[in-house]
């Protein structure tokens, strides 16, 4: 096993596959409150002229109507990266790859000079800060280095018929795996207001750059999917409701 036979990212893979999600339904499901069964005509009508409903529900935190939508994900990023991702379970379905079922491929993450590299402060009060050249030579040499022999030991269980659930122990979380992600647009909004930085964010976040790369691809989807009900998010600090 060389370097050469090994493949190295420093981005993630986000599509959207599969949606159903718009901003007139979360205008049908307010307002079947008021308008019961008639509530359907707004599936006809242009959400435009309701963009002050959403505001309302968005701003005074009524959640539910936000939930009738889904949008599911297809998401390549490091293990570790999933890692975080699962541990948002409220409207979220995950399937991904198994290293039980199929032999892993060699593609690992080496961050690129645009990742900060050195935390300064103390837990909870803490920033990070450019890497110098030799600390992002030595981040890249010595992972590429750890990987090589990772994947090597690996494939050495592999030829001599150790199982695949047994032989995945030897590989590092810098590995990339790949699932679906399915979630609606309230789901979403919780994911965003942690896992991104923000501007408009009334609630400081301080995620991992890697997990905040997925996370800026997904809300670019979900923006063009219901731009209202986006813009709704931002107006209103990015506290999802």
């Amino acid at each position: 096993m060389t370097t050469e036979s090994l493949t190295f990212r420093s981005d993630v893979t986000v599509e959207l596959v599969k949606s159903s999600a718009s901003d007139a339904d979360v205008l049908f499901a307010a307002r079947v409150s008021t308008a019961g069964e008639q509530s359907l005509d707004e599936l006809k009508k242009d959400p435009e002229r309701s963009k002050g409903l959403i505001n309302y529900l968005m701003r005074d935190r009524h959640g539910s109507p936000f939930e009738h939508n889904s949008m599911t994900f297809f998401v390549s990023a490091p293990i570790f990266v999933f890692r975080e991702f699962m541990r948002h379970r409220v409207g979220w379905s995950y399937n991904e790859e198994s290293g039980r079922y199929r032999e892993l491929e060699p593609v690992f993450y080496v961050p690129d000079t645009s990742r900060k590299l050195v935390q300064e402060g103390r837990p909870g009060k803490y920033v990070f800060v450019e890497g110098t050249p030799a600390q992002h030579e030595a981040v890249s040499g010595t992972l590429r280095e750890s990987y090589e022999q990772a994947y090597a030991a690996y494939q050495k269980m592999l030829a001599e018929g150790v199982a695949r659930e047994v032989a995945r122990a030897a590989l590092p979380v810098g590995l990339y795996s790949s699932m679906y992600a399915t979630c609606n647009a309230r789901s979403l909004m919780h994911f965003l207001g942690l896992r991104t930085q923000h501007e408009l964010a009334k609630v400081p976040s301080f995620p991992q750059r890697e997990i905040e790369m997925v996370g800026e691809k997904m809300e670019a989807e979900w923006a063009k999917l219901m731009p209202l009900t986006y813009a709704a998010f931002n107006a209103n600090g990015r506290v999802a409701p």
